[in-house]
């Protein structure tokens, strides 16, 4: 058995609070409970853990607040943060208060007792968190809550107070740049250049100018000394967009850049000191381009420090709406005419399986701001913007299959009931559908049954009710385990 020691849980959803509580406890921790803000800062001083795990939101507040204040009396304390708002500021606005990690809900139970494991294990004097230090949240380029954007939001965070080069991996149209912006903008050169440059989209022999600068009569057409993406970028970030693409030449003198922290234009031969950070970016699979000899390893390990994989958008499907009405209402900011999502356009779009990534979603949304001239989007409307082959021409939503599945279902009962006046059917029709309802909203809430309530749009002793006429045990539809 690993290290041992004192664990606070603060969640204002009891099933959580059992559920952690008697994982770690079976792991031979010591574990208390809290639900709510107040609640935590009691046990903090007669408890005295030696790891927080706290959610964000609670009745009295933001469980963030106050986390920097608690550092400071006890830096050896490591706290865990949890949260259903599972978005990048959330990720960020954890790092910056000094958390150890960050587990966006649902999440996997081993994986916290894991981190709980590593926290106890690495429980060294810390420095004194900074707090927060006004970084600009509003308007962060990346949106997504799936599970798949949550680890690129953890990385994020983690990169943000330091200097190390990132290698974003992904598709075209995922978000790549999106990605080093959101570096930039949040990290410790914000205040510097962000400068970008596209490997794919320069002349091959071209590239060492745009990058490293020229002198004035290096070749035809230099009439001037110009500064290079380098120059161009000192003190802040330079993101390199499909280094795949870069010529075998480039990346040797690239190399030679990196490793000496100093530049030396095209026709020159004084070289000059730079200070930037890098961030590249390729759709391209490097370890073939090595095998293949178009690709320094080399280059690839001094690049490839901290890998960032952006998931396609159809392995991340459930953004795909979040996304789609974040593109009309920017759309509408800019002053195209504001269009809503109906329901049956919204499950359209989730059948598509997107080859343009999320460039594409965006571009069909504005797209349909321009063209439409309803102001709500229905399916007929965006089955007539979408390629002919992306959605069988028997589409139905699934508010129609399911009129259509009760439709027959009745017919089917009628046929056989015709002469029983007391049959009961709506009762019969509640008893097949209502505990499928319920163990799927149950599910999607990790078994809080007071969230669950609120979906389904009933109170709380109601839902109880059902869950005991059906037999169901909201325990076996909790977290993720």
């Amino acid at each position: 058995m690993g290290v041992t020691g004192t664990i606070l849980v603060v969640d204002d959803d009891p099933a959580i609070c059992v559920v952690v509580g008697e994982a770690l406890r079976r792991q031979g921790h010591r574990v208390k409970t809290a639900a709510s803000i107040r609640e935590r800062s009691v046990l903090m001083e007669s408890f005295a853990p030696d790891v927080l795990i706290t959610d964000v939101m609670l009745p009295d507040g933001d469980g963030l607040d106050g986390v920097a204040e608690i550092l400071a009396t006890r830096p050896d304390l490591n706290v865990i943060i949890l949260s259903a708002q599972n978005t990048l500021n959330t990720a960020i606005r954890a790092t910056e208060k000094g958390a150890f990690e960050y587990l966006p809900k649902p999440f996997d139970l081993n994986e916290l007792t894991r981190a709980v494991a590593d926290a106890l294990g690495t429980r060294q004097s810390a420095e004194e968190p900074e707090g927060d230090v006004g970084l600009p949240h509003d308007g962060l380029p990346l949106v997504g809550r799936s599970p798949a954007m949550q680890e690129v939001y953890r990385t994020i965070a983690r990169v943000l107070s330091n200097d190390l080069s990132i290698l974003v991996l992904g598709e075209s149209g995922t978000g790549k740049e999106l990605v080093a912006e959101a570096i930039h903008s949040l990290g410790q050169r914000r205040t510097k250049p962000f400068v970008a440059i596209n490997m794919a989209a320069i002349p091959r022999e071209l590239i060492e100018a745009e990058l490293f600068g020229y002198e004035k009569g290096a070749f035809t057409g230099a009439h001037a000394r110009t500064a290079g993406k380098f120059e161009q970028a000192q003190g802040g970030t330079l993101f390199l967009d499909e280094i795949g693409d870069m010529p075998m030449e480039a990346q040797t003198r690239l190399l030679r850049v990196l490793q000496s922290g100093e530049v030396t234009t095209v026709g020159g031969s004084k070289p000059v000191r730079v200070n930037v950070r890098i961030i590249a970016a390729t759709n391209k699979d490097l370890s073939l381009l090595i095998e293949d000899g178009r690709f320094r390893q080399d280059l690839y390990y001094r690049l490839n420090v901290v890998p960032i994989a952006l998931p396609a958008l159809r392995e991340r499907r459930e953004d795909v709406i979040l996304l789609a009405r974040h593109f009309l209402e920017r759309a509408a900011q800019e002053g195209l005419p504001r269009k809503a999502l109906a329901d049956d356009a919204a499950q359209l779009l989730m059948t598509y399986h997107w080859p343009g990534n999320v460039r594409e979603l965006q571009n069909l949304m504005q797209r349909l701001s321009v063209l439409s001239r309803e102001n709500v989007i229905t399916g007929d409307i965006l089955r007539h913007m979408l390629p002919m082959d992306a959605v069988p021409a028997d589409y139905a939503a699934p508010t129609d299959q399911l009129a259509h599945a009760v439709r027959d279902w009745a017919k089917r009962q009628l046929g056989v009931g015709l002469g029983q006046p007391n049959r009961a059917l709506h009762d019969d029709l509640l008893a097949v559908v209502e505990p499928i309802l319920l163990q799927e909203v149950l599910a999607s809430v990790d078994g809080n049954q007071i969230r669950a309530a609120g979906l389904l749009g009933i109170n709380r002793n109601t839902l109880r009710k059902k869950l005991t006429d059906y037999g169901l045990d909201p325990m076996q539809l909790r977290l993720n385990d």
